[in-house]
């Protein structure tokens, strides 16, 4: 398996600017673009994340591919992971968020499970997944890191931005990050209006139009 070293990453400051905005925002200045299935939860209700994506590919009930994507990653970086439809094995616990603590990356989003779901919390570790399972996983190999993938009708790039909060995970493709961060902006502004008018006593009904 090899592996694509030099991705680009957005800017940093356009990173931690994401970092202020909502997933549903974010995923509604797109135009209703970029989230993923809504099967995909944090494993405890507050965890947060946002940062460049580093994207795996691993072969069913298998995890070495994530083994070895944690040492491609830069601090800062977001592994997203697809597992080829094997659900049901926990690919991630508490040996390998150390590891990925120590390489300073910001968090893990797997479509498939995780397990040692107590420790992660007291680790601080944020990790958005389809949900938990004992089952062990192979050490065989095989898949990619840093190739595209396809994640829910997404298409996702190394390099892109993802952000994950308690509603959901959306993906910003890296060359509009500016872009939609400016319509997020302009989106909390009007919403904070729309706000102020419901409590001055308007309906919705009369804000937006709808008769």
């Amino acid at each position: 398996m090899e592996a694509q070293k030099d991705i680009a990453r957005p800017d940093p400051a356009l990173v931690r600017r994401a970092a202020g905005f909502s997933s549903a925002t974010l995923h509604e200045a797109m135009g209703k673009r970029g989230a993923l299935s809504n099967a995909i939860k944090p494993i405890f209700p507050e965890m947060k994340l946002c940062g460049p994506v580093v994207t795996v590919s691993s072969p069913p009930v298998d995890n070495l591919s994530i083994h070895k994507a944690i040492y491609e990653s830069q601090k800062g970086d977001v592994l997203v992971v697809v597992v080829g439809g094997g659900y049901e094995a926990g690919y991630w616990g508490e040996i390998m968020t150390a590891a990925a603590q120590a390489r300073g990356i910001a968090g893990l989003v797997i479509d498939g499970c995780v397990r040692d779901a107590d420790l992660i919390h007291e680790m601080g570790f944020p990790i958005f997944s389809r949900g938990l399972s004992i089952r062990g996983t192979n050490k065989r190999g095989g898949g990619t890191i840093n190739a595209p993938l396809l994640m829910d009708g997404t298409v996702v790039h190394p390099g892109d931005l993802i952000v994950g909060d308690r509603d959901g995970v959306v993906v910003v493709p890296r060359d509009e990050i500016a872009q939609i961060l400016d319509e997020s902006q302009k989106r909390e502004e009007k919403e904070e209006k729309i706000v102020k008018e419901l409590k001055a006593g308007k309906s919705t009904l009369e804000i937006y139009g709808w008769r």
